[in-house]
């Protein structure tokens, strides 16, 4: 899988086990959104060199979906140091990284 693709469902879990009362995480519509942000990294013009989204030039959530993942690295953000500590510091690097 993706290091991208790995950080955002690790995100979307941690979101889902603490706001969502489901017996399975991600719980439905967790897993609903984890599947269309899955499907938009898999699609992304930029390919092997894409920069994480939130640096992109290129926004191709839709309006809702962008709001729900926004919310869910709001939440899961701070805490992936402590629970994903080596996909943080993956993403802080891919982070900091700018078009060649």
């Amino acid at each position: 899988m993706d290091p991208e693709a790995q950080t955002v469902a690790a995100m979307i879990g941690l979101y889902c086990r603490a706001h969502h009362s489901a017996e399975t995480v991600p719980c439905e519509a967790c897993a609903g959104l984890l599947a269309y942000a899955l499907e938009r990294i898999e699609k992304c013009p930029f390919g092997s060199r894409k920069p994480v989204c939130n640096k992109c030039t290129v926004h191709c959530y839709k309006p809702e979906m962008r709001a729900r993942i926004r919310v869910v690295m709001r939440f899961a953000g701070p805490r992936m140091l402590l629970r994903h500590p080596r996909l943080a510091i993956r993403h802080l690097v891919r982070s900091r990284r700018y078009f060649e």
